[in-house]
C-alpha cells in the first residue's frame, strides 16, 4: 500500500478488515462490497489516473462506482471503463451521459444508470412546470431507453429537487411508457428536508434507484451552504442516524451510495471515513430494521 499515511495506513486495516460476523448484522444492500462510490473523481487532491483510481477502490472492497466527470475526463473514458474491468469494478451510474461515452457503453458490454439532475420547470402552475421539464429532458430518456440504460433524475436543489416534483415528473415519464425514469436521491442536497425524510421517502420509494448517503446536520442549527457542515463523513452529523433507519424500515433493498465529494483531501480517506461510520451506524448503534 505504497504512499499511504500511518493514520491512514491504521484505518484501512481496521475500519476495512473483512468483517466476517459483523457483516451479518449489516443490511445486504449496506455492506461493503454492494456500495457504490460517488464523487470520486474531480474531487480527489491526488488527481489520480483511472488506473490508480480503480485500484484505490479495489483495495477499500468498493465494487460499484457511479462516474463523475469533467470536460478535461472526455479523453480518459475508455481508459477509465477498462481500469474498473481490470479490477472487477462495476460501472453502476455515469454523470449525464456523453455522446463518446455511449458507444464506449455498447463495446464493452455495460448498461450505467445515467443520472441527471432535474431542471426548475418553465411555467406558473405544477403541471406546466412537470410538462416542460418533461419535454426538456425527453431527448435524453429516449437515448437512455434506446441504450437499454436505466435514468435517474437526481435532486440538486430547486423545485427539481423536492422529492414530491422528482415523483411527478417520474409519473409522467412513465405514463408515457417510459418506465426506466427513476430518482436518485441524495442526502447532501436534502438539507432543508431532514426532517421530512420519512414521509418523503415512502412517497419515492416505489422509484428510487439509488441513494447517497451523507452526515447531516440541522440546517436550522448550521450553514450548509459552508462544505464543512454540507458534507461530512456518516457518523460526523447527528441527523443521518433516524434517515438511514428509515430507510432500513422501509424495506429499500436497492443500491446505496458513499461519497468522496471533498476535492482538498485525497478520496481514499474520505471514503474510508464513510464506509467505517456506515459500519459503526449498522452495528454499534443498531440501526436496523424494527
Amino acid at each position: 500500500m505504497r504512499n499511504t499515511t500511518p493514520a491512514l495506513f491504521l484505518l484501512l486495516t481496521t475500519a476495512f478488515s473483512p468483517l466476517t460476523g459483523q457483516s451479518a448484522g449489516i443490511p445486504e444492500n449496506f455492506q461493503r462490497e454492494n456500495l457504490v462510490a460517488w464523487c470520486i473523481v474531480p474531487f480527489d487532491a491526488k488527481h489520480r489516473t483511472p488506473t490508480e483510481r480503480a485500484a484505490m477502490l479495489s483495495r477499500l472492497g468498493l465494487k460499484h462506482v457511479a462516474y463523475d466527470w469533467r470536460e478535461r475526463h472526455v479523453p480518459e473514458f475508455e481508459s477509465e471503463l477498462e481500469a474498473y474491468e481490470s479490477e472487477d469494478i462495476e460501472l453502476f451510474a455515469f454523470w449525464k451521459g456523453h455522446p463518446e461515452a455511449f458507444p464506449l457503453f455498447k463495446e464493452h458490454g455495460i448498461t450505467p444508470q445515467i443520472w441527471q439532475t432535474i431542471p426548475t420547470g418553465g411555467g406558473l402552475t405544477i403541471d406546466e412546470k412537470v410538462q416542460s421539464t418533461v419535454d426538456e429532458l425527453l431527448p435524453k430518456v429516449e437515448k437512455a431507453k434506446e441504450m437499454g440504460l436505466e435514468f435517474g433524475l437526481y435532486n440538486h436543489g430547486g423545485w427539481g429537487g423536492l422529492p414530491n416534483s422528482m415523483v411527478r415528473v417520474c409519473k409522467a415519464f412513465h405514463e408515457m411508457g417510459h418506465t426506466h425514469v427513476g430518482i436518485v436521491y441524495n442526502f447532501h442536497h436534502s438539507h432543508p428536508r431532514v426532517h421530512r425524510f420519512r414521509s418523503d421517502l415512502n412517497e419515492m420509494l416505489p422509484y428510487l434507484l439509488c441513494v447517497n448517503l451523507n452526515g447531516m446536520v440541522d440546517p436550522v442549527k448550521h450553514d450548509v451552504g459552508k462544505l464543512e457542515n454540507k458534507i461530512r463523513p456518516i457518523g460526523k452529523g447527528y441527523l443521518e442516524k433516524k434517515m438511514i433507519k428509515a430507510l432500513v424500515d422501509s424495506g429499500y433493498d436497492g443500491p446505496i451510495g458513499i461519497l468522496g465529494h471533498v476535492n482538498s483531501r485525497d478520496v481514499e480517506e474520505v471514503l474510508s471515513e464513510n464506509i467505517a461510520g456506515l459500519e459503526k451506524l449498522l452495528t454499534e448503534e443498531h440501526v436496523s430494521s424494527e
